[in-house]
Formats: structure tokens, sequence, C-alpha cells
């Protein structure tokens, strides 16, 4: 029986990042976003608090926390600026979990537990110039060479690519055989042939770092492969599994903000001689946002107990990215329409909410990919196999994700 009553521990979580949020975000995010600055500091506090290892198992110096916890921490976080939940998607959800599921005890001990305390910032390399949905064409190349690979080629649009410390890498052995050839590496900064760069004038998500990686004859120790030859595919299709998690509670957060301001605002503005709240047009554009907030988080929640009990959840955690990102752009639309001329401007946050938004019905994923994903499911299209891993909070997996 699915149970969505929060524990103690779920709020105490809510109120532990609640509070980071709101004294270390709240405050300064206009000004960031403004100016286009990445804090790094922000993040060292955040993994002080243990946000930067959530539900990476206590062993490997994470928090520990359940998936439901997850999911309030990143809600929590877009609730105050996307750029701090997309942390949580790259580090924790794209590359630490990928590591807990396929790493091997060794990669673990070197690269989990330092990412697990936010002791090194690490993030996920998957998209090229010319690949995005289409992950298993890849143009970035990599050749074994003795103990070492070669990895030569491009990634764009990576998070965190100035900023981590460790990249999750993609490359193909022989692109005539597809994704049956692809391979998963872990890279250093500090790797020979390893460069990035910050890409500029991007619409939202001004706060966050965003950019590419150059690989140049990148030698890779073959310890540093994640997964077998030829896994990599499998390893980046479970790991956007985890990613698309947190972006869909992230944008239940990013609702709940354009709720909450239109609130705020449709009690204080009058026109006619009343609250604009009294209107009945307005009250349908709040009651939409309610609506489809609620369902976003239910959504989102029953993938969280899905993960919790050890059972796969691709379609369940597509279908509430599919829903809570779409939903997020038309919440935070409809919030400048209750600011009128005033949600225009960057006084009100709500401008900033509706550029933020408009990123995750991009990646982890299209919307129009999850469209042909939910279709797929329903009519008997696609199914997936069970996938064979203990329940929280043991974590233990088989690597069968397929």
């Amino acid at each position: 029986m699915i149970d969505f009553t929060l524990t103690d521990e779920n709020r105490l979580v809510q109120q532990s990042a609640r509070s980071f949020a709101e004294a270390e975000i709240l405050p300064n995010i206009r000004d960031w976003d403004a100016r286009g600055e990445v804090h790094r500091e922000v993040f060292a506090k955040m993994g002080e608090l243990g946000f930067l290892g959530a539900p990476i198992p206590e062993r490997y110096g994470g928090a520990g926390m359940d998936y439901i916890s997850f999911a309030i921490l990143c809600e929590e976080l877009e609730r105050a600026d996307t750029a701090f939940r997309v942390v949580q998607s790259v580090h924790v959800g794209l590359n630490s979990l990928a590591l807990l599921q396929w790493g091997t005890e060794d990669q673990r001990q070197r690269y989990l537990v330092p990412q697990a305390s936010g002791e090194r910032l690490a993030t996920f390399g998957l998209t090229e110039p010319g690949v995005g949905t289409d992950a298993g064409a890849l143009s970035t190349t990599a050749r074994r060479r003795g103990d070492r690979y070669i990895l030569n080629g491009q990634k764009i649009w990576i998070s965190l690519a100035d900023v981590a410390d460790h990249f999750l890498v993609f490359a193909t052995m022989d692109r005539s055989k597809g994704h049956r050839a692809i391979s998963a590496f872990l890279v250093e900064r500090e790797f020979p042939g390893v460069s990035t760069g910050t890409l500029h004038g991007k619409l939202g998500i001004r706060a966050g770092n965003t950019g590419f990686i150059n690989l140049d004859d990148c030698e890779v120790p073959v310890a540093n492969r994640i997964g077998d030859e030829g896994e990599g595919f499998l390893v980046a299709m479970s790991a956007i599994d985890q990613g698309r998690f947190t972006v869909a509670a992230g944008a239940v957060g990013l609702a709940q903000a354009c709720l909450d301001a239109s609130v705020a605002y449709a009690r204080q503005r009058q026109t006619f001689g009343e609250e604009i709240g009294r209107h009945q047009l307005v009250k349908q554009m709040i009651a939409n946002m309610a609506r489809g907030t609620e369902a976003g988080r239910l959504l989102v929640w029953r993938a969280g107990w899905l993960k919790n009990h050890g059972r796969r959840n691709t379609r369940e955690t597509s279908l509430a990215k599919w829903h809570a990102t779409e939903h997020a752009v038309q919440a935070a639309l409809d919030a400048i329409q209750v600011h009128g001329a005033n949600g225009y401007s960057d006084e009100f946050p709500v401008e900033r909410y509706l550029r933020n938004a408009k990123a995750a019905v991009i990646y982890e994923g299209t919307s129009q990919l999850h469209t042909l994903i939910q279709a797929d499911y329903a009519l008997g299209y696609r199914e997936d196999r069970p996938l064979r891993c203990e329940p929280w909070p043991a974590q233990g997996f088989e690597r069968v994700p397929a």
C-alpha cells in the first residue's frame, strides 16, 4: 500500500532545506541571476548539510535519505532557484547514483565518498554539439591503448562544466555499432587533454554554470571505466532515470513558488475596489496552478515510493517529469499574468521563474520524447523488465537496467 504520510525525517529535510534556501539563496538570487554569478561556496554549504550526498548510503559518506526526502530537498531548492536544484541533478542524480549502481568498490571509495561529502563536485557529460535526444549517435570516441583509453570529442550544455572536479563522460568505441559500442568513463579535470569553458547568453538558470568539455587525446585509466565496455548506454539511461526524478521534483518546487507569489500578489493588489484574488479569472489561474502542482507532487512521490521499494520506475518517472515540467512553464506564464505589468519586471521573481522553467522541458528528455514514451507504454509497444535491486536503505543493485 502506498502511504504518502511524511515521516519525521521527511519533515526535517523539508525544514532544513527551506531554512537553507531562505538564508543562503533567496536574499541574493536576484543579484546573482542578473550578474550571471556562480557561488561555489553555497555548494560547499550544501555539502556540509549533507545535501550533496542526500540518497547515498551512509557507508559511502552520504546522508542515507530515502527518495521522498530527496524529492522534497530538490523541490525546496528549486522553490528558491533552479540553479541549486541542478546541482542535485547532475552531481547526485546523474553522477553519484550512477557510481553507486555501476561503480566498483574501488571507484566508489575514490570518487563516490568525496562526492557524497561535498569535498568534490561531479557532473555528467553525454550531450554533444550534434547529439541530444539521439544519445546512441555519439561522436566522442574512445580507443584502448594498453592500460588507458584515449578520448577525443566535445560535450556541450554540461552543467557545472567549469566548476566540477569529475565528469562522467560517454564515448563510442565503434560508431558503426551504435549504442552497443558506448562506454562510460570517470574523467578528472586534471587529466591531460581536458579543457572546459562556459556558455554565455542563456535564457535562464543564470546563477548556474553551463558549458562545454573538450577532450583532446585525453588519457583515462582503464580503472576509471564505469561498467564494462559497451555498457555505457545502459549506464547513461539508468542515470537519466535518476536525473529525471530530480528534475520533476524541482519543477514542482518552481510551480509552488509561482503559486506562492501569485497568491501573495493577488491578496495585496487591488483593482475596482477589491483584491484581484476576488476576480474569477484570477481565481481560475491560481486554481490551475494549485491543481497541477499537487498532481505533480503526487506523481513524483509515487516514483519515489517505487524507488524506495526497489521497483522499476522508468514509466512513472517519465510521466512525473513530463507533467511537472510542462506545468511549471504554464504556472510561470500564469503567474506573470496575475502580476500584470509587474510580472514583466525583475522587481518580482516570476519573470525569473519563467526563464528558468523553460529549460526543464528540454533537458533530461524533451516533452516530445516523453510524449512518445508514455504513448508507447499505453499502446503496449514498450515494457520494462523488472529492476532487481534491494529496497532503500540497502540500495544494492544488480546491473540490469535495460
